[in-house]
């Protein structure tokens, strides 16, 4: 780097479901595990919101703290939050668990970021399924399910994210 050149500004991630309480903080654990791992955490930065108001302030779901611990992700600190609209300003990817929270999105988006929001399913390689489902009214099968999806579309947006680095280089 020159001198007094700027260091580059991260690559903000942005996770979204309905309450900010099972899927997106999973994923907001899951992705920011693999972030680590692959060195870049002072490149990449990463948030979950909700797009309902139901559990501002709250930790994320006990079942789904408990799944994400089970694979070595510590989810317990996460406090659930409610999308805003500066969120698509300062994000560069802004992914939906589902179809209904991302037409939530689209509505309340400025049209210049229109093109951050995405199905985060949209990442996956192998599976064929486009929406993370809601695990909330399920058991524990289902949130290990919601871990299973998010690990696959996990590979899929790290490698996004590379390439997007390698070009900026």
């Amino acid at each position: 780097m020159e001198q007094g050149a700027s260091k580059p500004k991260p690559i903000r991630v942005l996770f979204v479901c309905t309450g900010n309480i099972c899927r997106s903080p999973m994923a907001e654990g899951v992705f920011r595990r693999r972030v680590a791992d692959a060195g870049l955490a002072d490149k990449v930065k990463v948030a979950s919101t909700g797009t309902h108001d139901y559990h501002i302030g709250a930790p994320p779901d006990e079942r789904a703290r408990k799944a994400a611990a089970g694979r070595g992700y510590d989810i317990s600190k996460l406090l659930a939050r409610q999308v805003i609209r500066r969120d698509f300003s300062e994000y560069d990817y802004v992914l939906a668990m589902d179809e209904v929270n991302l037409r939530f999105l689209a509505r309340l988006c400025p049209p210049e970021h229109a093109h951050k929001l995405k199905l985060l399913m949209e990442y996956a390689s192998s599976d064929e399924r486009r929406e993370v489902p809601d695990p909330y009214y399920g058991g524990a099968a289902e949130f290990e399910s919601v871990l299973d999806m998010v690990e696959s579309a996990s590979e899929g947006l790290l490698d996004d994210i590379r390439a997007r680095l390698d070009s900026e280089r």
